[in-house]
């Protein structure tokens, strides 16, 4: 795990959580919400891909591959989670 792919999965987390905001709307997490769940679950998948030696790809494409996953299940997780 270097530096360089933490700071991938914080700012792919930050550009996913703005997408799936604007995307699905009426998440009631405000823009701010969806950022930071965004990068919390890039940061998580990010860290369980490494941890369990599990990659998709190589290199910058595979962290990005990866930070955008954890990012998307995080905040579809949250957000039907937030519905109730």
């Amino acid at each position: 795990m270097t530096f360089e792919s933490i700071i991938i999965w914080i700012i792919v987390g930050a550009i996913v959580g703005i997408l799936l905001d604007t995307v699905i709307g009426g998440m009631r997490m405000g823009l701010m919400g969806a950022v930071l769940i965004g990068i919390v679950g890039a940061i998580i998948s990010g860290w369980a891909f490494y941890t369990f030696g599990f990659h998709f790809l190589s290199g910058i494409i595979g962290t990005i591959v990866e930070a955008a996953i954890g990012s998307v299940l995080l905040l579809l997780i949250f957000g039907v989670f937030r519905r109730f």
